[in-house]
């Protein structure tokens, strides 16, 4: 037995013919599990009741457990609790261009880095592509409201888990299942250079941001560990294939850590770093966490540094920030149980 929501549409057609059906009998059940949003095979209408009962003998319609949530104007926090006990985090964030979700992909993380509260607690296992998809349609039931940009960050390494996180992209973004164009998708990784080479040659459009942090190779390997096996010329390297490759944009996100990596001289490093490539920087004012290590930047020393990469012709924003009295730092709510 397996969720139905771990099947493409493709896929689903496949499943049908196996058991003597009409592929399009898949199209039917792919619009009434992301558009009426069924949660039991017998409110299919359009199928008899031994298909139903058929049906039932292979794929189960599974649900996420809310465990806890915490909310303000602009943010709500899910805790979700899997069918084996173990427990992940979503975001959904409302901006003036619609919502935003903010999905894991794995129980906990192996990346290690220090500043990130998912990282202090080790992976456990992958996520599979129905246990993502969930994230989504569970919120959706749950506040009736649609999303539509999805933001690959959470609790996790997506390219740690990268082909369940491929085959949920063509889920979400397939127009029969949520329909969530390509472009309203965001996939964040450490750097993981052979998962990049291979998301270039992905056949749809979806933006892809670089968790960099500093310009500066022994500061950001004291942040991320991952550092040491892929560091910054590397990554610098595989980006400029990446962006030649797809014409397309990248993200660098780069968390403002104080007294870190927030000096003019970080500043001027990520200038030398970024001059001549197609990217933008979104500078991230640090969520604190329990970690007493790391404290947010000042306002006046990220509104420095976005000056200095501003003057320098480096398209650069400042990320609103969202959850920041309601432990929505990535791993912080999960934390607590």
């Amino acid at each position: 037995m397996t969720s139905v929501y771990n099947y493409t549409l493709r896929e689903l057609e496949d499943f049908f013919i196996s058991i003597d059906e009409k592929k399009y009998r898949a199209h039917q059940l792919y619009d009434f599990l992301y558009h009426q949003k069924i949660t039991t095979f017998s409110e299919v209408t359009t199928f008899s009741y031994d298909l139903i009962n058929k049906i039932n003998d292979y794929l189960t319609i599974d649900r996420l457990k809310i465990i806890d949530k915490q909310e303000t104007i602009d943010t709500v926090k899910y805790l979700f609790e899997l069918n084996d006990g173990h427990k992940i985090e979503t975001v959904l964030m409302r901006h003036n261009y619609g919502n935003s979700i903010c999905i894991s992909t794995q129980v906990g993380c192996n990346m290690g880095c220090l500043f990130c509260e998912s990282g202090r607690l080790k992976k456990v296992r992958d996520l599979e592509p129905a246990e993502m998809v969930l994230q989504i349609l569970m919120i959706q039931r749950e506040l009736n409201e649609h999303i539509t940009h999805v933001v690959i960050m959470g609790i996790g390494e997506p390219f740690d888990n990268y082909d369940n996180v491929i085959k949920f992209i063509k889920i979400i973004n397939d127009n029969k299942g949520l329909n969530i164009g390509a472009r309203r998708i965001t996939v964040s990784t450490c750097g993981l250079i052979s998962q990049i080479e291979a998301f270039m040659n992905e056949p749809f459009q979806v933006n892809l941001a670089i968790s960099l942090h500093s310009a500066i190779d022994n500061v950001r390997s004291k942040l991320m560990p991952v550092n040491k096996v892929y560091n910054i010329s590397k990554i610098i390297e595989i980006i400029k294939q990446y962006i030649k490759k797809t014409n397309r944009r990248v993200t660098f996100e780069y968390i403002m850590l104080y007294d870190i990596n927030d000096s003019e001289d970080d500043a001027l490093a990520l200038v030398k770093l970024l001059k001549g490539i197609n990217c933008y920087v979104n500078l991230i004012p640090y969520n604190e966490t329990s970690n007493l290590d790391y404290k947010k930047s000042s306002k006046e020393r990220i509104l420095a540094f976005y000056d200095i990469l501003k003057k320098n012709k480096i398209n650069v924003t400042i990320r609103r920030e969202f959850g920041t009295t309601i432990n929505a730092a990535c791993g912080q709510l999960r934390s607590k149980y």
